[in-house]
């Protein structure tokens, strides 16, 4: 988790669970990502059940606000 000593991270590796295609990406600060699209397969990928939004679910670092310990959907 995020601290005042520990800066948020917005670089996220999101892989697609399709077909396995890795891509790094920026982080939005101000909302939610619910969709994605593979750039390789054209997947739309949505948050799985229980996670916020697509980098909580499919990429290496979660979302801003589950960094810094808050809810990104509130």
């Amino acid at each position: 988790m995020a601290t005042e000593e520990t800066p948020v991270i917005l670089h996220s590796t999101l892989t697609c669970p399709c077909c396995g295609h890795a891509e790094t990406e920026v982080m939005p600060t101000d909302a939610c990502q619910w969709f994605y699209e593979c750039n390789a397969c054209h997947t739309v990928l949505k948050p799985q059940k229980g996670d916020c939004c697509v980098y909580c679910s499919y990429a290496t670092v979660p979302c801003p606000p589950i960094q810094q310990g808050t809810s990104c959907c509130a």
